[in-house]
């Protein structure tokens, strides 16, 4: 196999999670980690309280919103969500991916809510948003991330609402603006925007899901570390101040500090999104220059700035069965990897078969450029 001389990214992370560490980042970096110290120990709460004061600051959380951290990376921040807030009203899911079904089943079959309704795509592939009850509580994923699709212009949540919108933003979060006076219960991770590692979720609650708190008691049991009231029932202020309800890796906690310092010195969310746009930018121009692949979806509106899905558009790919769509996209997937200029760029499994690579503010957009001559290579030396 010739291979060519092209120049290789410096940081060939382009998977979709976890993501490329912070520009820089060196294990030299968690040297002060609390390593064998309990999280609540003294110093262990204050580098819990500075994490929660730094997210405040990098993401402009509003001051009556409540922030803190809990376990189980996005999927128990979400869950944690769901287990305290839903069975009071009405619930419409929003499904724009394999995670938004996930959801919807959990609250159909988990916590076996029968006022719900699911919401998928439309027959253009298009988020149903004009078909929202905002009587009821509303489930969405901002960025749906194995589809490529994002719901981020927050025009489309009524300021009126009735009920929360709950929102997974796992993939939106630290890579876009998130729209806060539109989101009431938030969820998601580190190991997307900053390139953490996996482990530890945040939610975010503004003062209507607080008050949802304090005067509702779900009609189930909730397992004790999903528990967001005391056992009075009472809203846990303590575990909004740094208190966990189970013990963390104080190495992690580290590793999240040093990633939202990184942000904070980069100049908070609005720097961290213009470097997704940058990144972004550099595929979309690239795809003008070639006829054989384009974005999985093709209305730029609801198209997702960080994790950009492309499929493969030739004529011989598209007359292939399902399967041998999926072999062929992990073939080139694995020739690029072995390369060392492209990792875990395949899409979700059980998503579209596709690629799907990574453009939040971890990555430079230098090494996007020089990965793309080798997406064409890949391509051409796959077809022959």
């Amino acid at each position: 196999m010739e291979v060519p001389s092209f120049e290789r990214p410096q940081i060939p992370n382009f998977g979709a999670g976890p993501c490329a560490k912070p520009p820089g980042w060196a294990l030299e970096h968690l040297k002060n980690g609390l390593i064998a110290r309990s999280h609540r120990s003294v110093k262990g709460v204050e580098r819990i309280q500075e994490v929660l004061s730094l997210l405040r600051a990098v993401l402009n959380i509003p001051e009556n919103y409540k922030v803190a951290l809990v376990s189980g990376s996005a999927t128990g921040a979400t869950e944690t969500l769901f287990w305290n807030l839903l069975g009071k009203k009405k619930v419409q899911a929003h499904a724009w991916d394999i995670f938004g079904h996930r959801w919807a089943h959990d609250v159909k079959n988990s916590l076996k809510i029968n006022d719900f309704t699911l919401l998928e795509l439309d027959s253009e592939g298009l988020p149903q948003l004009t078909q929202t009850n905002f009587e009821h509580d509303i489930i969405f994923t901002l960025n749906a991330s194995t589809s490529g699709i994002i719901a981020s212009n927050s025009s489309w949540i009524s300021p009126t609402r009735e009920g929360l919108t709950l929102c997974d933003a796992t993939s939106a979060a630290f890579a876009v603006p998130l729209p806060w006076e539109f989101l009431d219960a938030t969820a998601f991770s580190f190991q997307k925007g900053l390139g953490s590692e996996a482990g530890v979720g945040v939610i975010v609650l503004s003062p209507r899901a607080i008050e949802r708190l304090e005067g509702y008691t779900p009609p189930w049991p909730i397992p004790y570390l999903f528990r967001l009231t005391t056992d009075k029932g009472e809203f846990n202020e303590k575990l909004f101040d740094g208190f966990l309800l189970n013990t963390p890796s104080m190495l992690l906690i580290e590793d999240i500090l040093q990633a939202l310092k990184w942000a904070q010195t980069l100049g908070n969310q609005e720097a961290l999104y213009q470097k997704t746009l940058e990144n972004y930018k550099v595929i979309k121009e690239w795809l003008g220059t070639v006829s054989w692949i384009q974005f999985l979806v093709p209305f730029e509106e609801y198209r997702s700035p960080s994790t950009v899905c492309l499929e493969i558009t030739a004529p011989w790919f598209k007359a292939l069965a399902h399967d041998s769509q999926w072999a062929w996209i992990k073939e080139f997937c694995n020739l690029l990897a072995a390369q060392n200029v492209a990792f875990d760029i395949q899409n979700h499994i059980s998503a579209a078969p596709a690629l799907r690579i990574w453009c939040g503010p971890t990555v430079e957009a230098e090494d996007l450029e020089k990965l793309m001559p080798w997406l064409e290579w890949a391509y051409h030396h796959l077809k022959k």
